[in-house]
């Protein structure tokens, strides 16, 4: 089988050179030498098949032997908006989402998050994305935006489905709210999905959500923790039928 690499440097000719943590994990982790088969990915959404022509020290570089677009993204934009928690549950949250197909994910900032931004945080998020990319096959990157407070959040999901066509959907995981019927799942259009933190969101926050026209949808009689939430309710909404063409 050939081992998937993420070239930071657009691939735009007949060879390429990877640098930082891909060569090293390319050299002394899955121990390539000239003539290994690689391929390449770059977040255009094409993939190249490549091979080792030589090893250095920090650097690799390879010939292009093909190329071709491969898309394995969903027939609609899926944006994740999620209070994140702390801790290595962010991780698990952004590697699912990637293989789920989720376009972009937006950390949110409620009145009871419990995580605070770390220095670096978009970084090590963006890195998560690229190693679930290279297992689940995905030739484009998982958006990370930056964290976005609950109003802004809401506002500009607003925004978003106003310039969409057929109407977007919006959702927020909440005890309580409505399960989810197949008509719900049954057209893929643009849809934001939101999960709050831990200790919920507040009425205010609700009320400002309904208000502005999103809907709370029910996950079943559990309390979920914000990573089962999250992957749930993407996952029904990744996983819907597609229409034939």
């Amino acid at each position: 089988m050939s081992r998937r690499c993420y070239s930071e440097t657009p691939i735009d000719g007949p060879s390429a050179t990877l640098t930082g943590s891909e060569a090293h994990h390319l050299l002394h982790v899955l121990r390539a030498t000239p003539g290994t088969a690689v391929t390449l990915f770059d977040g255009s959404g094409h993939e190249f098949e490549a091979e080792v022509a030589k090893c250095g020290r920090s650097s690799m570089d390879l010939v292009i032997l093909s190329e071709r677009a491969v898309s394995r993204e969903l027939p609609f934009e899926l944006t994740l908006g999620v209070t994140l928690p702390k801790g290595d549950r962010q991780r698990w949250i952004v590697e699912k989402a990637t293989e789920l197909g989720v376009t972009r994910l937006v950390p949110l900032v409620t009145e009871r998050s419990v995580a605070t931004a770390e220095k670096h945080a978009g970084e090590k998020l963006s890195r998560y994305v690229i190693e679930a990319s290279k297992q689940c096959g995905r030739n484009r990157l998982m958006q990370i935006a930056e964290p976005m407070a609950w109003p802004d959040w809401l506002q500009s999901a607003n925004d978003d489905a106003a310039a969409s066509l057929p109407r977007a959907r919006k959702w927020i995981a909440h005890p309580g709210g409505r399960a989810l019927a197949a008509a719900d799942l049954a057209q893929p259009v643009p849809t934001a999905i939101a999960i709050g933190p831990e200790g919920g969101l507040t009425d205010a926050e609700i009320d400002a959500a309904t208000a502005a026209g999103w809907t709370l949808i029910g996950l079943g009689p559990r309390i979920l923790r914000i990573e089962t939430a999250a992957i749930s309710l993407a996952a029904l909404v990744a996983t819907l039928p597609v229409p034939s063409p």
